[in-house]
């Protein structure tokens, strides 16, 4: 409340006309909500306990890694939790608390009597994959990762995209026409081709594939920040504070950047959004994240090859649907904040 009080006017009409849009304001509560828990999916979803006590002392499995030694086993590797044997010795001299799904996203349950995938069960609440890879951590971990990289990639776009356009937009001129041909060159290069090329050379990871798609996504942001700035360097402030013999870079940032933000906040979740289908769709056609990744788009591609199983499918186009359709309903808000239109007392 105290923050809202500190606010400007026209912020707090656009925080009021945010939270007038009652579908985005809830869709950003429950997104926010489901984030906040999967950036905790190691306690969630884990085949290591989150404590153990063992011999007197407490121990935390699930961020330290221990030898099976430590408890009285023959090897100097890592502890494998799921083995009856490291479980009987744990047990025998303390206790362990696991988390609510004893599975992590790359955990193969061995000990299925029926081929995977298998369907879901008291154990496996949506079953297994055809890894025999519990489904619901696959799709927390999923959920994480699909979000954090297409922040990475709209964050790391929007600052590239906002830089090239306000330098387009402010300076004009042979800067602007040289910069507006290169756009149309570097566009007309196919991106998906480059991803198949590199990635028959080299093996895809996130910083790779985050690389790829970032020397193709800035250019989302250009033309709406040109535009501003081609309209915004011909106000009667700018020009007399470029008279008054401010610097150019302090004229983008502090007068003339706060009127193109406004245009560049408002496309950000719906990039936000084509970030996340992206890495979707590179993972459904094989040319995304390394196997073995928690991947949604992988995931949906084991429900296509294994419709006798509609619980991968199911899960997957649920997760993702789920997902874009809270940002899809977020951006709107964020569209309608922003809409001088529907500012209270503004003029249609």
């Amino acid at each position: 409340m105290v923050l809202f009080q500190n606010l400007s006017p026209i912020n707090r009409r656009r925080l009021a006309n945010f939270r007038a849009n009652r579908r985005g304001f809830y869709a950003l509560i429950i997104f926010l909500i489901l984030f906040g828990l999967s950036l905790f999916a190691e306690l969630i979803a884990n085949d290591k306990p989150i404590l153990a006590w063992y011999e007197g002392e407490l121990l935390v499995p699930v961020f330290v890694s221990y030898p099976e030694t430590k408890f009285g086993g023959f090897f100097e590797t890592e502890a494998d939790y799921t083995d009856p044997y490291v479980r009987d010795l744990i047990n025998e001299n303390g206790w362990m608390i696991w988390p609510p799904i004893p599975y992590s996203y790359n955990t193969i349950i061995r000990d299925k009597t029926v081929p995977a995938p298998a369907a879901p069960n008291g154990e496996n609440w949506l079953g297994t994959d055809d890894q025999q890879r519990d489904v619901l951590a696959r799709a927390i971990y999923g959920f994480r990762l699909s979000v954090m990289f297409g922040l990475s990639l709209t964050l790391a776009s929007a600052l590239i995209g906002v830089s090239a356009g306000a330098v387009q937009g402010y300076f004009g001129g042979w800067v602007d026409l040289v910069f507006q041909r290169f756009i149309e060159i570097w566009t007309a290069i196919p991106s998906l081709y480059v991803i198949i090329i590199v990635s028959s050379v080299l093996i895809p990871s996130f910083f790779i594939l985050l690389t790829i798609l970032l020397l193709f996504s800035w250019v989302a942001l250009v033309g709406v920040v040109r535009a501003e700035f081609l309209r915004g360097r011909n106000f009667e402030y700018v020009k007399a504070a470029r008279a008054l013999g401010m610097g150019h870079v302090r004229v983008i940032v502090r007068h003339v950047l706060p009127n193109a933000m406004v245009a560049t906040l408002t496309f950000l979740p719906f990039i936000l959004n084509g970030s996340i289908a992206t890495l979707t769709s590179l993972d459904f056609l094989g040319f995304g994240l390394p196997p073995g990744a928690p991947s949604l788009g992988e995931l949906l591609q084991q429900g296509k090859n294994n419709l006798q199983a509609p619980w991968l499918g199911i899960t997957a186009f649920f997760v993702i649907a789920t997902m874009l359709s809270l940002l899809i309903f977020i951006g709107e808000a964020v569209r309608d904040a922003f809409d001088p239109r529907k500012m209270p007392g503004a003029e249609a």
